[in-house]
């Protein structure tokens, strides 16, 4: 019997969360001996964001995706629809890591293609568009198999939905990202004015709504009033969904919190991967108070780096973290227990060591390794009952 073929597809080649699983994924299954190509929409020229060895096609996005979120989401899944068409042959499995990916399989499977369409929904986003809210519901509905990332969201798509999914945890690869010499460390603090041992807070995924990055600005302007001072260092912000109107509120509000931007809240952009690594071992903890997450990926890195980390009691955190073993986990959008957890973070040496070694000890029941080899379980029973439940 010929092994299968699988296409890993994803709609960016961004360096967030969903990509970095599907890239992650690929390589391992590459690594395991699946015959697997990863596909994306982006700019060929420019390619991944960091070497690979996986096999890999990097299709251009849409010439004209038009301005508002409806028309740049239906541009791209026409798009990537076309460059899988012209692909789909090659393949048994499509397996889509979003909601683009996920419409744009489904159509080149009902157009004739033999392929079976697996997705992973790694998170539900909060559409306001009556044309949004309806495709995000058809790339939960028409796939053939529907994975998630986290026990929550199995629950929420039963619930929401009325559709099965196996849950299939995310993984870390602790050596992707190495610390840099201590020199480099030493100049990288010193780049956002922490030379001199100020206590930096990293955050993870640009200022958007479900990062709560108001929350985390609150708490920091609390923490600053209460004589400690702390800094927000924040790496990422390249979204398919624009928030900017979240971002200037929230960064506007920083004067009348007593905050400075560029020395109390210091933005680094997209970063590549040697710079997250550099700023992940650099840091003093992760600052992650989440108000929605599939599973929180930068929370294992930071982890892995060495990081004592705060984020939030949301309930896929509760699913591999422990409230003060492994991290602090405040109320959701509560600025005052975030404050607090901050607060205790900076001053108490002892539980930062503990919380490290929490961290340390979760780390490996999460592995790219064991991921790989569960999806190739469900690879491998598609078609059957079992995959389907």
């Amino acid at each position: 019997m010929r092994p299968q073929r699988v296409a890993v597809v994803t709609h960016s080649t961004a360096p967030r969360g969903g990509f970095v699983h599907a890239l992650s994924l690929a390589e391992e299954l590459h690594r395991q001996g699946v015959d697997v190509h990863l596909v994306a929409l982006g700019d060929p020229a420019a390619g991944l964001f960091r070497p690979t060895t996986v096999p890999h096609t990097v299709l251009p996005g849409p010439s004209k995706a038009g301005t508002t979120l409806t028309e740049r989401v239906f541009a791209a899944i026409d798009t990537l629809a076309g460059g899988l068409a012209g692909m789909a042959g090659r393949f048994d499995v499509v397996h889509a890591q979003d909601c683009i990916a996920a419409r744009a399989a489904v159509r080149v499977r009902n157009s004739g293609v033999r392929i079976t369409v697996v997705r992973t929904v790694h998170h539900v986003d909060d559409f306001t568009t009556q044309a949004l809210v309806d495709c995000q519901r058809e790339a939960v509905l028409e796939p053939d198999v529907v994975l998630v990332v986290s026990e929550q969201w199995r629950q929420i798509l039963r619930d929401e939905y009325g559709r099965r999914a196996l849950v299939v945890h995310n993984g870390v690869d602790p050596e992707r990202l190495p610390a840099p010499p201590a020199h480099v460390r030493a100049e990288m603090r010193a780049r956002i004015g922490a030379s001199d041992g100020r206590f930096v807070f990293l955050g993870v995924g640009g200022v958007e709504p479900r990062k709560g990055s108001v929350h985390a600005f609150h708490a920091l302007a609390r923490l600053r009033r209460s004589g400690i001072d702390a800094m927000l260092a924040v790496v990422g912000g390249h979204s398919f969904q624009d928030y900017a109107g979240y971002r200037d509120a929230a960064l506007a509000e920083l004067p009348e919190l007593g905050l400075t931007l560029g020395r109390d809240v210091v933005l680094l952009g997209t970063v590549d991967e040697d710079e997250l690594a550099g700023w992940y071992h650099s840091a003093d903890a992760l600052c992650f108070p989440s108000v929605k997450e599939g599973w929180g990926l930068a929370v294992l890195e930071g982890m892995a780096a060495g990081l004592p980390v705060v984020a939030s009691d949301l309930p896929v955190f509760g699913e591999y973290l422990v409230d003060e073993e492994s991290a602090l986990l405040p109320p959701v959008a509560d600025e005052v227990a975030l404050s607090r957890a901050m607060r205790s973070l900076v001053l108490d040496a002892g539980l930062r060591e503990r919380l490290r070694a929490g961290g340390r000890a979760v780390l490996p029941r999460f592995t790219w390794e064991a991921t790989a080899r569960r999806h190739r379980e469900i690879y491998a029973g598609l078609g059957s009952a079992a995959a389907m439940v």
